[in-house]
Parts: C-alpha cells; sequence; structure tokens
C-alpha cells in the first residue's frame, strides 16, 4: 500500500519552509497519504496501544486520559514509506540540513475526557536556538483521523518558538507561568487536520492538546528528527532488529538513530513530561 504520490523533494520551495518554521513555528501538507495508508496506519497503533496498556510504564500518562507510546519502526507497517516521503524529506534537508536524524517514532492517543493540558513546550530550549537562533530539532506529527471541534483538537500559539523563559520561573523551562496564558490564548490556532494530512513543528513552540469532549479517541503518529548536533536521541531508545535493517532502504538507514538488535527489547520511555500529568 503506498503513500499518495508527491514531487520529487526538490520540487518544494526551501523559504517556504524556514519562512514557515521560523515564523510561525509550524507548517503543513494537506493530502499527503492517502486514507486507506492512514487507515492502516490507525489499525497498527490500536495494536500497538492495546499492548503498551499491558505493559508496566509502556504508555505513559500525559494527563487525564491521555498517553504516549514510543514504538518500535518495525512494528509500523509503513514507516519506510513515511519516513521517504517527499515532503518530510524536504523539510527535514531545510530546516537540519542533509544529515539529519530520525530520533522517535511513537503515537499520542487523547481519549474521551482527556483535559486541556497546560501551555508547554516539550523540551527546554536548547543554545541552538536561545543563543543561535536556529532549530536544530523538529516534530512530524499525522493524524488517524479526521479532527472535529469536540475531539481536543491540538492547539498552538505561533511565533513562540522564540520566546525566551529563562527569566519567569518557568518549570523545567517548558511550562510557563499562567501569567503568559493570555499572550498563548491571543494567539492560538486550533488544528484540525484530515486523515492524510502531515505536519512539521518546532517542538518549541508552545502548544497544547484541549479537552476532548466527543466519544472517540484522536490518535496521531509522532516523527521526532534532530540536526546532527540535537541531543533528543538521549531520551529516546529506538531499535530495530537485524533483519528489518536489512530490509530498508539506504535512505532511511542513513538517517536513523537506533541500537541494531536481534530483537526489539520493550522500550524504557524516559521521555516524561511530569507537568502534563494533570489538566487544567
Amino acid at each position: 500500500m503506498s503513500a499518495v504520490l508527491q514531487p520529487q523533494a526538490d520540487h518544494f520551495d526551501t523559504a517556504t519552509i524556514l519562512g514557515g518554521l521560523y515564523g510561525d513555528g509550524i507548517i503543513g501538507c494537506k493530502g499527503a497519504f492517502d486514507r486507506q495508508w492512514v487507515q492502516r496506519l490507525r489499525e497498527d497503533i490500536d495494536v500497538l496501544f492495546q499492548e503498551a496498556l499491558q505493559q508496566p510504564g509502556g504508555a505513559l500518562n500525559r494527563g487525564p486520559n491521555r498517553f504516549y507510546v514510543e514504538v518500535h519502526p518495525e512494528r509500523i507497517r509503513s514507516f519506510a514509506e513515511l519516513v521517504t516521503h517527499p515532503w518530510v524529506v524536504a523539510v527535514c534537508e531545510a530546516v537540519l540540513g542533509p544529515d539529519y536524524r530520525i530520533v522517535e517514532a511513537g503515537f499520542d492517543v487523547p481519549g474521551p475526557g482527556a483535559a486541556n493540558q497546560p501551555w508547554h513546550r516539550d523540551f527546554p530550549m536548547p543554545e541552538a536556538t536561545s543563543k543561535g537562533r536556529r532549530l536544530n530539532s523538529l516534530a512530524f506529527n499525522l493524524t488517524t483521523v479526521d479532527v472535529y471541534e469536540d475531539m481536543g483538537p491540538f492547539e498552538i500559539a505561533p511565533g513562540t518558538q522564540w520566546d525566551d523563559l529563562s527569566n519567569c520561573g518557568c518549570e523545567k523551562g517548558m511550562f510557563p507561568p499562567k501569567s503568559y496564558y493570555h499572550r498563548y490564548e491571543a494567539r492560538a490556532q486550533r488544528k484540525m487536520p484530515r486523515m492524510g494530512d502531515i505536519s512539521a513543528r518546532s517542538a518549541l513552540t508552545i502548544h497544547r492538546g484541549t479537552a476532548n469532549r466527543s466519544d472517540k479517541s484522536r490518535p496521531v503518529f509522532v516523527l521526532g528528527v534532530d540536526a546532527p548536533d540535537a541531543r533528543n536521541a538521549e531520551h529516546h531508545d529506538m531499535q530495530v532488529s537485524k533483519a528489518y535493517w536489512n530490509s530498508l532502504p539506504e535512505q532511511v538507514r542513513r538517517h536513523l538513530t537506533c541500537r541494531i538488535v536481534d530483537r526489539p527489547e520493550p522500550i524504557i520511555q524516559v521521555h516524561t513530561i511530569e507537568g502534563l500529568t494533570m489538566g487544567v
């Protein structure tokens, strides 16, 4: 089952990509994949989510009825198609350079009853950004459902990837105080993508998941990618079996930061975000 055909990576405009990610902090590609492809991804996520719930520490709590699960790439049948999609490649090369590194694969599941998260960024601002004014990591999000207003859509405050939170008592450099919320609420955009759409964002851009008032879950696949100088791989433990590694095209192998093992072991997740365990 193949992704929808798109132009080659060099047909995407680098200035547009950089303008979006250095400006708003988020960009998207509509209809990057066909719905059948996304349905197949959802099937894999559903199986992996049930497995994770049965494994101690397998599903990280990110707030009431909201979970995050890291996965082995080989458990996602279309992983190679995702990471070689021309738009994904073009965005990675434009922002992170030709030697970008794929360091994270997982998914978020905001279920019915998930509450508003506090405004946050996913990790503290690195010096590459605070001093060098350079983005050295990206998060790609791929929805597995058509998102509607009552399903707890992702909300983001454009342009806030550059906000300096070092002198405001910001918890762990990630959670701005509530006195700053008016800034984010004034800028807030709720994203309601359709199946097949994909987005790329700086994980430093202030964002939150909103309350899911529907009776449906909203699973979204997450792909984390670093520039060579970033260190987010230290928070993850990507593994692939030797057989899977040998089956991957060279285009994937040269960008994948992982351990090659006889058989993938349970992932010990260390990228916990303790401030998200309570809704607001």
